[in-house]
């Protein structure tokens, strides 16, 4: 971890809005709604595009994608967590490279074959961490989806995988 302060929006709690998951659903979605598709959100510059279809409750599917876990597609539920922190996802997209934070490729098996992702770490002192995942497209960005490491194991698999890409960079004779 670096010294660095990250300016981050509070993180939204269901028990601001008296335990009504709609009420807390709809304020999630008027902050996702702001950053990434009133205000846009840029990349190094470059403006990225989110996945609309199939709509999700009238929703583009990339905020089902950031607001929901689960492997099965048709099946995901929604992750408290994830919405919780749906204001922290365009801080640590546009401020990536200022806050220094662990940025590397990855691929990852899906629909049609293998998929280019790119992963933004936001490794916290005092939260659990957090990630964006963006999906590289042959002419633009795509917002994927963002989610929390809870668990211990779960930020040593990225940790591992960060280092593994990080050793192949620094690696004599690549080209």
């Amino acid at each position: 971890m670096s010294n660095i302060t990250f300016n981050l929006p509070d993180i939204l709690l269901l028990s601001d809005y008296n335990g009504n998951f709609d009420l807390f659903t709809d304020a999630v979605y008027s902050v996702f709604f702001k950053d990434f598709v009133k205000d846009k959100t840029f990349f190094r510059g470059e403006k990225l595009k989110l996945k609309w279809h199939p709509l999700y409750q009238n929703k583009a599917y990339t905020f089902y994608h950031m607001t929901h876990k689960g492997k099965d597609e048709q099946n995901r539920v929604p992750d408290l967590r994830r919405c919780e922190r749906i204001p922290w996802a365009k801080p640590t997209i546009e401020h990536c490279d200022t806050w220094k934070l662990k940025i590397w490729p990855q691929q990852r098996s899906g629909q049609g074959g293998l998929k280019d992702r790119l992963c933004i770490w936001l490794e916290m002192d005092n939260e659990p961490d957090y990630i964006v995942i963006l999906d590289i497209r042959e002419k633009y960005k795509l917002l994927w989806t963002a989610f929390v490491l809870e668990y211990p194991h779960e930020k040593r698999k990225r940790k591992k995988e960060y280092e593994a890409w990080f050793k192949m960079q620094k690696s004599p004779g690549k080209t």
